[in-house]
């Protein structure tokens, strides 16, 4: 791993999926699927590929803060990052000037994980490996050092986390066995985003039960009567055994919160995701107490800073399913601290995807929760949203509603040129037509 990194590329890379209403939900109504891509190349010849997701607008002050950062890992050895992963973690997060942008949270935030994660994609493919198996051959004691305690030391210490790791080696390859046979489960929201027509609605969801696919997700939280009506449209197509969710992307404040979900309990969601502003953590826990009766649970974390708030989450009984995002939080790094908290208080981790690559980077966070810490796939299912894979060099697979386990070494996160080329904004060929128009 002697492999020193010589340069630093990021390029703003946006899709039109606006023009289709792909992606649209009650806040978001318009979203171009983005991303900051980063390059690292080394003086050996090999490069390692990473991206945060962004929602079109904005990317551009994603790309001015990866530059700004650019300098903390230019000129680094491989070995000399990933033998104190901790220290680089902290010297990315705590510059002493640019922390005052987050710390650990916001634009300067996710230009962190596109950095962090092109630094694992390269080490990924340093060892020719995917990465969920770089996680899951890895010494626990090596995992561990891989995470920053700062910050929740009181609820998760180092030798806390080793106990976690090391008590999860019995049955581990039995596990990584089923992972290779099955894959892990997988829900889709590809189904119902909220600009959908009905006739989209029906189509989708009778294209995917045919596909095997039996956890559906709504988007709520434009018009009540609406979403009665399109949950029970849902609930009709799949049926009474098939499992719903409903998200309503942070719309309502916490009454209302309560007030809406309670009217859809007839369709019996399993949660609502994001009922309230992502950093309500007292409202959240609020909504969970009062939904409890009806047996809905509250899930969020895609917009969840960092890990402290994880931490807060936690321990209010805020959240009944934690989702991780593989571009908010700061990479693997942050992310390893999230699924072990979440361990030690027993609350189920599904994780957030769909974008542009979440699902091709999440699915190797999800494969090492199972094998390497939880250990359980009850009331555990990984996002799915069927857009823009056909981009990636090494696409997220499914199978009968599960993601195949990665095989291809590195982070799956590498884009292909020809697309880059084409949607990078506001040169490539297919904004110049939009401008055009």
């Amino acid at each position: 791993m002697l492999q020193k990194i010589t340069h630093l590329t990021v390029r703003d890379v946006r899709f039109p999926t606006s023009l289709e209403q792909h992606g649209s939900d009650a806040m978001h109504m318009d979203p171009d699927y983005s991303a900051a891509y980063v390059v690292l190349d080394t003086d050996s010849g090999l490069r390692g590929f990473g991206l945060t997701f962004t929602l079109g607008k904005g990317t551009e002050i994603v790309v001015r803060a990866v530059q700004a950062l650019a300098g903390l890992v230019v000129g680094k050895s491989l070995h000399h990052i990933v033998s104190n992963f901790r220290g680089f973690y902290r010297l990315l997060t705590s510059d002493g000037q640019m922390r005052w942008l987050g710390p650990e949270k916001g634009v300067i935030h996710l230009a962190t994980a596109a950095i962090l994660n092109a630094v694992w994609d390269l080490w990924a493919r340093v060892e020719g490996k995917p990465l969920w198996k770089l996680l899951v051959d890895m010494d626990p004691k090596q995992i561990v050092s891989c995470i920053d305690f700062r910050y929740i030391t009181d609820v998760l210490t180092e030798e806390e986390a080793l106990g976690i790791l090391v008590n999860a080696k019995e049955g581990k390859q039995q596990r990584e066995d089923l992972m290779m046979n099955q894959g892990y489960p997988a829900y889709t929201t590809s189904c119902a985003w909220l600009g959908y027509s009905d006739q989209q609605l029906k189509q989708l969801c009778t294209d995917a039960l045919q596909h095997g696919w039996t956890r559906f997700k709504v988007k709520v939280g434009a018009d009540l009567e609406d979403d009665i009506r399109r949950c029970r449209l849902i609930r009709q197509m799949i049926g009474p055994s098939n499992t719903l969710m409903i998200d309503a992307n942070q719309r309502w404040d916490v009454a209302e919160a309560i007030s809406w979900v309670t009217r859809l309990a007839e369709v019996k969601p399993l949660w609502i995701e994001e009922p309230t502003s992502p950093d309500d953590i007292l409202g959240h826990a609020a909504i969970s107490k009062a939904l409890a009766p009806l047996g809905i649970g509250v899930a969020s974390g895609e917009q969840c800073h960092n890990r402290v708030m994880f931490k807060q989450f936690l321990q209010a009984s805020a959240l009944q399913f934690v989702q991780i995002d593989s571009c908010r939080l700061g990479s693997i790094n942050e992310n390893l601290a999230v699924l072990l908290m979440a361990h030690k208080f027993k609350v189920p981790v599904c994780p957030h995807a769909g974008g542009v690559g979440l699902c091709e980077l999440v699915q190797h966070l999800i494969l090492f929760d199972y094998i390497c810490v939880s250990a359980d796939l009850s009331g555990r299912m990984c996002e799915y949203v069927d857009h823009l894979h056909e981009h990636f060099t090494s696409p997220a697979v499914i199978q009968n509603a599960h993601y195949l386990t990665p095989k291809d070494p590195g982070y799956s996160c590498e884009m292909l040129e020809s697309s880059v080329k084409r949607h990078e904004y506001p040169e490539g060929d297919v904004w110049k037509l939009q401008i055009n128009k």
